[in-house]
């Protein structure tokens, strides 16, 4: 008598999959998100965001109402790419071996509790840290009509 086995392909599917998770999101890991950290105080809402490698005429942000989007672009350098750029002893000709570095867009929106004054915004981009100060917009009082 011969041994059978029993072969399900549903079994190898559902086996691999609960096995290594896979992540279907946009936000995969080979795409970097802009980390921040977002405080408030009884005047403005403070935003600090990562952008390591960025220039800051790569960086821009806008700010709807209480919707602030921040955008950012890595350029690589194509010397390096290419075999034309120096290696650490400024030597030509150097070869790139592996490449780790994103390069390309990213980008963040989020939502705040409160409106921003667009107009008293600063913003400030130091040593690869973006800087907001997000003054409150100060609402209106609420005006009772008379009804005549």
């Amino acid at each position: 008598m011969s041994n059978l086995n029993r072969f399900d392909p549903l079994d190898d599917i559902f086996r691999g999959f609960f096995l290594r998770p896979v992540d279907l999101s946009a936000n995969s890991a080979n795409t970097p998100s802009i980390r921040m950290d977002v405080s408030e105080n009884s005047d403005a809402f403070l935003v600090h965001a990562e952008l390591p490698g960025v220039k800051k005429e790569d960086i821009h942000v806008s700010i709807d109402g209480a919707q602030v989007s921040i955008s950012a672009e890595m350029k690589e350098e194509r010397s390096i790419r290419e075999g034309n750029g120096k290696d650490a002893s400024g030597k030509e000709g150097s070869r790139l071996l592996r490449a780790e570095r994103y390069y390309g867009k990213v980008s963040r929106s989020f939502q705040l509790a409160q409106e921003i004054d667009d107009t008293q915004a600063v913003a400030r981009f130091n040593d690869g840290v973006l800087e907001l100060t997000l003054p409150k917009r100060v609402a209106a009082a609420s005006k009772r009509l008379t009804i005549q």
